[in-house]
């Protein structure tokens, strides 16, 4: 159980950075494109936007699992202190969530009893089934942050790539355009199945979401140099 959490969650810190590092970029060329005629500097200002993107969603990764860490931590001592202190009416909450299982009432008595000797069991059980709370990995910050930063790196040279090979714009657009929408729809489908969802509208509507984002720093763009 513990570690299909932990894989749920490395999963999503994937999808969070590969999504925005298609994305972000990907826009950004896209809108840089109408008001430059040099790749160089589209390929410059992509991957310092990928540097400095890569950076704020890391941290923002470690900063939520630091922050997961630390609300478990806060329940965990509290749980402690009213097992101490407020020993009644733990008992009574713990007879009840054996009471919502279907349990007799012998049954909730004699399993209560039983569990309410070990106390360090006896929180556990209660962080998990009172408070919804399972333990997390005291690597997850640091693990989010790289898996984050790492997936969005590898999603915003997708779209930067293009510019590599050519110093024509347009080329360089028309590429990084089919390279990045064939990815977004591959990624939709990987993504789609990992969290449950029909995998070609997922795939869909992954690759909408980057086009119409492409699309309105293009004619952003366009519309600011026209004046």
């Amino acid at each position: 159980m513990e570690e299909h959490f932990q894989s749920s969650d490395k999963i999503k810190d994937f999808v969070i950075g590969m999504s925005d590092g298609l994305t972000v970029p990907f826009a950004l060329a896209a809108g840089l494109s109408v008001v430059l005629d040099d790749t160089h500097i589209i390929v410059v200002a992509g991957i310092a936007e990928i540097a400095a993107g890569s950076i704020a969603m890391g941290l923002g990764g470690y900063l939520a699992g630091t922050a997961e860490i630390n609300h478990y931590n806060a329940e965990l001592k509290r749980e402690y202190e009213e097992v101490a202190n407020l020993r009644h009416k733990e008992i009574e909450e713990t007879k009840e969530i054996f009471a919502n299982m279907g349990l007799s009432e012998r049954l909730q008595n004699e399993i209560t009893e039983e569990i309410s000797q070990d106390t360090d069991k006896w929180v556990d059980f209660m962080m998990q089934y009172e408070l919804g709370l399972s333990k997390p990995d005291k690597h997850k910050a640091y693990q989010s942050a790289g898996i984050i930063a790492g997936s969005y790196i590898l999603g915003g040279f997708i779209p930067l790539s293009a510019y590599f090979f050519t110093h024509d714009i347009k080329t360089g657009l028309m590429y990084s355009v089919m390279l990045t929408l064939l990815s977004l729809f591959v990624f939709g489908i990987i993504k789609s199945k990992y969290t449950g969802q029909p995998l070609f509208s997922g795939a869909l509507k992954t690759t909408l979401i980057g086009a119409i984002a492409a699309a309105a720093a293009f004619f952003i763009a366009k519309a600011v140099s026209d004046h």
